[in-house]
């Protein structure tokens, strides 16, 4: 069993070319045990948003502060704190944060066998 805060956890930038204003921290992974899901939290500044894009894994999502958008590239829906989000495989997505103030979500996907 392993307990920590959060915040004692790197934040990172989310290295990809269409991502604007995102950071990871990276929760819980295969380093410290956790064979079969990674769990991170995305922070999203205002006006930013992670990469459009789609994979062959599920994401489930927790908003935990903040509003934004969800998009799938042909309509969005508007998120906020206690919002509840399960992204299908293969579905586009994209979270966006067009409000005023931190877009934070816990964010779990499973690891694949790629």
């Amino acid at each position: 069993m392993k307990v920590f805060r959060y915040d004692t956890v790197n934040l990172e930038d989310v290295d990809a070319e269409d991502a604007s204003k995102v950071k990871v921290r990276w929760l819980i992974t295969k380093e410290i045990g956790a064979e079969n899901f990674a769990m991170r939290i995305f922070e999203i500044e205002p006006q930013g948003y992670t990469p459009l894009h789609t994979h062959p894994w599920e994401h489930e999502v927790f908003i935990l502060d903040g509003e934004g958008q969800l998009f799938d590239r042909e309509k969005t829906v508007p998120l906020k704190a206690s919002d509840v989000v399960f992204v299908p495989p293969n579905e586009w997505h994209q979270f966006r944060n067009f409000g005023k103030k931190l877009l934070r979500l816990i964010c779990l996907i499973p690891y694949t066998k790629e």
